[in-house]
């Protein structure tokens, strides 16, 4: 009787441990805001420890959104990204203090060229552990920029996967219309950022600190 609990017990054990392993080999997710969703997939895409980003949409009232209705306004979502990353190479409090420093946390009225309440700032924390991380990250950037940040903290409720054609948009082969003439995805995007200013309005609000501006 004795060694069937013993052994019941170390099987315990072992699964236990086992689990608590996986859990730490895995990933974990955040969901920001940053404006256009292509320009924050693709910076993000581009960090050690980032398994992926998809753009979304969340944060509003509607079900199932689609980018027209979005961008149209009404609906209360913001453009956003999941960022899925291993926390052994990049921590939540990297990701958080490398997001705030990639956008005009100032500016409540959208980012750069595109305006309107889609194109907003915020982080969406789906516990309180990283809701107080986005805290902390809020008020260490607020210290360090000496100025008020606009970027709220929000409750993540549903996060919706955009259109297929908005994933990865940056490094696309396809050629869309711009008004640049035809041009290819990956060109586009490049051309678009530019034009918006998004590097060059990051770099005069946060100096040397300033992310993905190269």
């Amino acid at each position: 009787m004795l060694s069937r609990f013993l052994l019941k017990s170390v099987i315990l054990f072992i699964g236990s441990m086992f689990g608590q392993n996986m859990l730490l080999a895995g990933t974990d997710k955040i969901v920001v805001a940053g404006g256009c969703f292509w320009c924050v997939e693709a910076d993000f895409e581009g960090l050690e420890g980032v398994k992926e980003a998809i753009s979304g949409y969340t944060g509003g009232t509607s079900q199932n959104p689609t980018y027209k209705e979005v961008v149209q306004g009404g609906t209360g979502h913001y453009e956003a990204v999941e960022i899925e990353f291993d926390p052994a190479i990049i921590t939540l409090d990297e990701i958080l203090h490398i997001f705030l420093r990639s956008v005009d946390v100032t500016d409540d009225g959208g980012q750069f060229c595109d305006r309107g309440e889609s194109y907003r700032t915020a982080i969406f924390t789906k516990n309180k552990i990283q809701d107080e991380k986005a805290k902390a990250a809020i008020e260490k950037a607020e210290q360090e920029l000496d100025r008020k940040i606009v970027t709220p903290i929000i409750k993540l409720e549903k996060f919706y996967i955009a259109e297929d054609y908005h994933q990865d948009y940056y490094k696309g082969e396809n050629f869309v219309l711009t008004r640049f003439g035809p041009r290819k995805q990956s060109n586009a995007y490049k051309l678009y950022r530019n034009s918006c200013r998004r590097n060059d309005t990051v770099k005069e609000l946060w100096g040397s600190s300033a992310q993905f501006t190269e």
